[in-house]
């Protein structure tokens, strides 16, 4: 008879998401824990509205209508703060709480300073949590720490699982509503078929948590992909390993079965070394025919000795010749970049999105340098006394809590957006036929770049449309040449088209579209006066004020249904009406549709503050 009995599993969310359906969480750590003791327990609940603001009134809610002896709590460093919450409620109701995850192996005895914290799971949780609840807190369960006497103390260290096949497969049965889907139906879901990596960059924490690379067997992968298989409903499946090709032949026989077994209705992305892009190019194919639609590439940095520093090997002709054989296999390739190492200026980093352009890119992330716990640069950058937030709500990749060598966290958010700006899809802007269309596609890059911006908590709406505004002042300074032909387009436009995008009403950029013949071209001119303009206005404040007023679990839900209708536009009506019937979606779209109209009608007017 297991000593706890009535178990609540809930993972901290991150305190704000980064507004891509794939960073949307599918709980697969806690579901792991409760496929551990599902057999042992009398009953295992995660709280309802998991996927919005309601969660902790619905957690409270949930402690007062059922007794949980156990609240197991696991956390990720951007989530901290609300685990702490969470953790605060549970304790409220009698429950023994425990933390697991990322953040609490790393800082242990920090958690553990919380009276609302009973126990810490260290690193990997499946055995030690089974233990945990068959036996009570005792100090013979291997990897655990506790308070005793004011002081922590730590049990034997647990081996590694080397045998990742004798793990259950998560209980999805178990996840509460997201989107209109439930449980096992979610279609944006993950995968793990390994643990661990092979490499030690100094900016990952993984080689803390799981350690050495072991991989699942492919016959055991292919088994929990049947579980996720839906022939009528392609879904998102993210193979979220450290490094999925590490093993190519490994690989090679998860396509063969799937194959074999007809499970290609998925759209797939995983992440990986350009290295191995280029060791798997014989399996391509078979990647591709399972599903295989993008592959994230960790790129980092143009600077070699940069990426010596982060422990980072990377060679320039794997990378380029990994995207070539991607584009090759019509998958596409993302780019991810890490701006803010100590000793780099700002003319290093402004080289960063013209260098992901050269590559040929069709995407590219750049994020600034984060010190997790557990990672070397953490304890390198607090030793030096460079990191200058401890609030673990920043803590999510695009929220500067670091100061360099030559910039402090505010250049470093201006070299964000100068890097989104300076990688904008101007070309794609060029291409469109008329003013409306243009607009469109000016407005659709603007939104990208103000969203990560919000993502800074830390950031108001003044300081978002100043550091939009500089971004683009600083690309324009190095006198871009933007170019696109048209030799293969029946369009020509019959005029210029100019799109003033409006800090204030005596500050200004006009961006000027002008076709010669087969070339088109876009200049961009600062204007600080009040002269009308001929075309649409972008009021900036406006659009930051707009952007800002969308709550992140509706932008997420909006974001996370057009995946759903990308990936199945024959089942338009069953993603529509549940759309239609938030209000929260409504009122942004009817908000972003009155700023467009208005935008568009602008021109010819100064509009004043």
């Amino acid at each position: 008879m297991a000593y706890f009995k009535h178990i609540c599993f809930v993972e901290a969310p991150q305190a704000i998401v980064t507004p891509f359906p794939r960073y949307v969480t599918d709980c697969l750590g806690i579901l792991y824990l409760a496929a551990a003791v599902q057999d042992i327990a009398e009953s295992l609940v995660i709280p309802d509205n998991y996927y919005n603001d309601r969660l902790f009134e619905s957690f409270r809610s949930l402690l007062k209508k059922r007794k949980c002896d156990l609240v197991a709590i696991s956390s990720m460093t951007g989530g901290f703060n609300n685990a702490v919450r969470l953790a605060q409620i549970a304790k409220h109701h009698g429950a023994f709480v425990v933390l697991g995850g990322f953040h609490p192996t790393a800082l242990p005895e920090e958690v553990l300073k919380l009276e609302c914290v009973d126990l810490v799971v260290l690193g990997e949780g499946e055995a030690t949590f089974l233990e945990l609840v068959q036996k009570g807190p005792s100090r013979d369960i291997r990897g655990i720490a506790w308070r005793e006497n004011g002081s922590v103390v730590y049990s034997e260290a647990r081996p590694l699982i080397e045998d990742l096949d004798s793990i259950a497969f998560p209980l999805r049965s178990l996840r509460p509503l997201r989107y209109g889907e439930k449980g096992s139906d979610y279609s944006i879901d993950t995968i793990y078929t390994s643990r661990g990596c092979p490499w030690s960059c100094s900016f990952c924490a993984n080689s803390r948590m799981h350690q050495h690379w072991r991989s699942r067997s492919p016959e055991n992968v292919v088994e929990e992909i049947a579980l996720l298989h839906n022939p009528k409903k392609k879904k998102l499946l993210k193979i979220w390993d450290a490094n999925f090709l590490t093993n190519i032949k490994r690989v090679e026989t998860i396509c063969d079965l799937m194959i074999e077994r007809g499970f290609t209705n998925f759209k797939i992305m995983m992440e990986t070394r350009a290295k191995d892009v280029v060791r798997a190019e014989r399996i391509l194919g078979k990647l591709k025919k399972i599903g295989l639609k993008t592959v994230g590439l960790g790129i980092e940095s143009p600077n070699p000795r940069t990426l010596e520093l982060m422990n980072k090997s990377n060679a320039i002709g794997d990378v380029t010749r990994a995207i070539t054989l991607l584009g090759q296999h019509v998958i596409d390739t993302e780019g991810y970049f890490i701006i803010g190492h100590h000793s780099e200026q700002m003319h290093e980093t402004m080289t960063y999105p013209e260098f992901a352009k050269t590559l040929g890119l069709p995407l590219a992330l750049f994020m600034v340098i984060t010190p997790y716990p557990g990672t070397k640069i953490f304890d390198e950058y607090r030793q030096e006394q460079n990191i200058t937030s401890f609030n673990w709500d920043l803590y999510n990749n695009f929220s500067p809590v670091i100061k360099t060598e030559h910039m402090d966290p505010s250049a470093l958010v201006k070299m964000m957006a100068y890097c989104n700006v300076a990688f904008c899809s101007y070309q794609t802007i060029l291409k469109k036929e008329n003013e409306r269309a243009i607009l469109i596609a000016f407005l659709y890059e603007l939104f990208q770049t103000v969203f990560l911006m919000r993502v800074n908590m830390s950031l108001g709406e003044k300081e978002i449309r100043e550091a939009v505004f500089e971004a683009y002042l600083t690309y324009l300074g190095t006198n871009p040449v933007i170019e696109c032909n048209m030799a293969d387009s029946a369009i020509n436009l019959p005029r210029s088209i100019v799109v003033r995008l409006q800090h204030s009403p005596s500050r200004a950029i006009d961006c000027i579209i002008e076709q010669n013949n087969d070339k088109r071209t876009l200049s961009m001119v600062k204007r600080f006066d009040a002269k009308p303009s001929p075309g649409p206005i972008i009021r900036l404040d406006e659009l930051v004020a707009a952007v800002c007023s969308v709550s992140m679990d509706t932008l997420m839900h909006l974001l996370c249904r057009v995946e759903l209708f990308s990936n199945n536009p024959m089942r338009l009506a069953d993603q529509l009406f549940p759309l239609l019937g938030d209000k929260d979606v409504r009122m942004m779209g009817r908000k972003l549709v009155t700023l467009y109209i208005r935008w568009l009608r602008g021109k010819g007017q100064v509009i004043s503050q």
